[in-house]
């Protein structure tokens, strides 16, 4: 896995969002020759043309991060990641080994005061817990006590206006728990432009899980997996997503999830017909890429998924020599920091 590491400075990891969403910039590349521009992202209605089709995911990311405390008074944390059918959570809980199945602790609001109660029950896969709440409110639970879940890279703690601002201006449909970060740079007036350009919108959802910041630990990347995600393609997107294929369009993915969904409804079969299930598609070099024709997404972290799927749509080499220019020229990296348009 060396072959996707690469040395990133502490001070380039983008801390806060940029007040102007479209004001970030933009790596435009080649994804053939590799060949590079630098632009802003509110140049993207210029970099697209009238035919094409870009896909958002309008995943909307909940407060997912619960404070707790434990029976004999010590701290803990209860990080929800998929509600179940029968009303209880698939969290991850610290310390999980100190707090044995059917424990009861007290969740706190965010200023340390009770918020509510939660019981931890038994593991299930992927180091989960499943946690029942008796008050029946998950959802005013959630928004009166919950975090939110900025990733670990950013060495805050959250602000009010991360609530809105780890957010996409089309986040519609709740149970993400980290943001599809390429979509943060979009804004209504930008999509207008596009619109009038003759660019299409479509939506899907994915819910993004706490899986996306795990690392590649594998020396074979063959050998990684990549979490279940809950994925909802409409039917109308798929069949504006055939259009622009039968047209001659290009459909662009805005983010890798809306790849990863695109990606993994296509290996059902073409022309794309509407989906709803879990996802697990794991895309790395080499990968036949059936729908996605050029992709806007954020710089990864060394050795991540994400790093992969990239390097499999625009070659290992490309991306990495991509990545050592935008260090070089000060591009701000990860979920807040700039983005690229690999086409």
């Amino acid at each position: 896995m060396n072959l996707y590491d690469y040395e990133l400075p502490e001070s380039a990891i983008a801390q806060e969002p940029l007040a102007d969403r479209s004001s970030s910039r933009l790596l435009v590349m080649d994804r053939v020759s590799g060949a590079r521009q630098h632009r802003r992202f509110s140049d993207v209605p210029e970099l697209l043309r009238a035919g094409d089709l870009l896909v958002v995911n309008e995943t909307r990311v909940i407060p997912a991060r619960l404070r707790a405390r434990r029976p004999g008074g010590g701290k803990a944390e209860i990080f929800l990641v998929r509600a179940l059918p029968d009303g209880r959570w698939l969290a991850l809980v610290k310390p999980s080994a100190r707090i044995k199945p059917g424990a009861e602790i007290a969740l706190l609001d965010g200023a340390g005061d009770p918020a509510g109660g939660a019981v931890v029950e038994e593991s299930a896969a992927d180091g989960l817990r499943a946690v029942r709440f008796p008050d029946g409110d998950v959802a005013g639970l959630i928004a009166r006590a919950g975090e939110v879940p900025l990733p670990p890279y950013i060495r805050r703690s959250p602000e009010d206006a991360d609530r809105e601002r780890y957010q996409t201006v089309f986040a519609r449909v709740p149970g993400a728990v980290a943001a599809p970060t390429a979509g943060l740079h979009l804004t209504d007036p930008l999509i207008v432009r596009l619109r009038e350009k003759g660019v299409g919108l479509s939506r899907l959802v994915l819910h993004v899980g706490p899986g996306t910041f795990r690392p590649v630990q594998v020396e074979d990347p063959q050998d990684h997996r990549v979490d279940a995600e809950w994925c909802s393609i409409p039917a109308e997107t798929a069949a504006a997503v055939n259009q622009t294929r039968a047209q001659g369009g290009r459909v662009v993915a805005v983010g890798t999830t809306t790849t990863r969904s695109l990606e993994a409804a296509a290996a059902r079969g073409l022309p794309l017909a509407a989906f709803e299930g879990f996802v697990d598609l794991y895309i790395h070099p080499p990968f036949e890429f059936r729908v996605v024709d050029a992709l806007i997404t954020n710089f990864h972290l060394p050795r991540s998924s994400l790093l992969l799927l990239v390097s499999a749509f625009a070659g290992r080499e490309h991306v990495l020599a991509a990545y050592r220019e935008a260090i070089a020229e000060g591009y701000r990296f990860y979920s807040y920091g700039d983005a690229m348009l690999i086409a």
